[in-house]
């Protein structure tokens, strides 16, 4: 499933403003994705520094739970901007937004959470709304890849703009 997708609904990209307009805003995703692939590459070099100051931290290569915490976040953290990468990079040569591969990153970044969270810092309401965020979630991605399914059983001619 498709939050939009320009070849479906070519009809409503006649004006030649709206094609500038649109020009201008696939520029602008590439310089994210330009901004992004910096970003992965900087996150790559935080889990490097993250290990090496834990490792060398005394007592010399031991990690306790917190150190261990610390470093399935920075990773978690790069695996997030390589799923958000994933979702520019479909954009640009798809010129469409897959909604089910965005949830399944929104997924990712509310299971990062849970990973990393200190339950000392938090109160019960945080984390039940924490549950209720991924239970949403969860419940999103099921219900496009109901859609996806059904979809994919019509014929190519029945589809239009309202069925994305």
């Amino acid at each position: 499933m498709f939050f939009f997708d320009s070849k479906q609904c070519k009809d409503s990209l006649n004006d030649p403003m709206v094609n500038r307009l649109w020009k201008l805003i696939r520029l602008s995703v590439r310089m994210l994705a330009v901004l992004m692939t910096l970003v992965i590459f900087w996150g790559i070099l935080d889990v490097i520094w993250v290990l090496y100051q834990r490792l060398m931290s005394p007592p010399m290569f031991l990690l306790n739970i917190n150190d261990i915490l610390a470093t399935f976040g920075a990773f978690m953290a790069v695996l997030i901007a390589i799923e958000i990468f994933a979702n520019i990079v479909i954009y640009l040569e798809y010129k469409m937004i897959h909604l089910k591969l965005v949830i399944s990153t929104a997924l990712m970044a509310a299971a990062r959470k849970v990973i990393v969270l200190d339950f000392s810092v938090y109160g019960h309401a945080e984390v039940y709304a924490l549950g209720a965020v991924i239970l949403a979630l969860g419940a999103s991605y099921w219900l496009v890849g109901i859609h996806e399914a059904r979809m994919a059983s019509l014929p190519k001619g029945e589809k239009n703009c309202e069925d994305i």
